[in-house]
């Protein structure tokens, strides 16, 4: 099959290689699903487990990737729930060879059915960012309706899904980003947005939820902007300032069934859309990498046309 392989960390994108590879076995309780779509994150090629495995070996040559859309080819042994034949898409182990190749080796807890009426595309660009706000939100951030939410990089992939499911929720939204970003942002339904470029953020006034994807100064100046009891919840590593009187959590993304249908089925209802930037051809695919523009939003790469 065809894969894109890295073998470098120091090169980032720049080592990425479109090479052959072994079609992946279906070892017990996985499936082997036929990629149509796959979803990347550039920083994914920072993180330890793209390069080593659990006991800290060398794995390389390793394919990135971990969101996928496709159809399931074929069953290893014990495994339940997933048929032969069935569309589905979710979020690959990461520790494991990825999705940006033509088959991937998957645990079938890790995938959800994918209806009929829901694109390969737009199914490869859900599982991250869709997983990453709902967890953030509802599992650790405890939203509830009424609450005000400060959403950073609202019109990203990951950002523009916090400010649709935290709206849903009942909260009141402000997104922050860039001033090129505002229009965007208030179309996924920010009701105010911070140009952390001119405005100043300290004039948001207290919050009760920060949903934090930057990191850095801004990460500690908003630690400063939460009230009594609320929370700050990052996923850029272990917050570097915690609010005074509330909680600050960093959280790695995990798969979650039943997450990732509530929402796709927001997806097929009308109440979420997602945010894809940039869509390419696998044969395509390191180029688009390696651009000097990238569109904001999800980059999704089609594996099959």
């Amino acid at each position: 099959m065809k894969a894109i392989v890295v073998t470098d960390q120091a090169a980032g994108t720049a080592g990425m290689k479109l090479a052959e590879r072994a079609e992946p076995q279906a070892a017990i309780n996985d499936v082997v699903v036929q990629i149509h779509a796959s979803g990347f994150v550039p920083t994914e090629l920072t993180w330890p487990p793209t390069w080593t495995d659990r006991h800290d070996r060398d794995r390389t040559p390793s394919i990135p990737g971990h969101e996928l859309a496709g159809v399931v080819t074929s069953l290893g042994y014990g495994t339940t729930g997933l048929s032969v034949g069935q569309r589905v898409f979710g979020l690959a182990d990461w520790y494991r060879d990825g999705t940006l190749a033509e088959y991937v080796a998957i645990e079938a807890r890790n995938l959800a059915p994918l209806p009929g009426d829901i694109d390969f595309t737009v199914g490869a660009s859900l599982p991250i960012s869709g997983l990453t706000a709902w967890q953030g939100l509802f599992e650790h951030g405890r939203l509830q309706a009424g609450q005000s939410v400060l959403a950073h990089g609202a019109a990203g992939a990951v950002g523009s899904m916090v400010t649709q499911l935290a709206r849903e929720a009942g909260a009141h939204v402000i997104g922050t980003g860039r001033a090129a970003d505002r229009q965007k942002a208030l179309d996924f339904g920010a009701k105010e947005f911070v140009d952390l470029e001119d405005d100043a953020l300290e004039d948001v006034g207290r919050v009760d939820l920060v949903f934090d994807v930057i990191g850095g100064d801004i990460q500690k100046r908003s630690a400063g902007l939460i009230r009594a009891g609320g929370t700050l919840v990052t996923v850029v590593g272990p917050a570097e300032a915690r609010p005074a009187d509330g909680l600050a959590v960093d959280f790695v993304v995990e798969s979650d069934r039943a997450q990732l249908t509530e929402i796709v089925q927001r997806v097929r209802d009308g109440r979420l859309r997602t945010n894809i930037g940039t869509v390419s051809s696998l044969d395509d695919a390191v180029a688009t990498f390696n651009a000097t523009e990238r569109r904001a939003g999800k980059t999704v790469i089609r594996v099959r046309p």
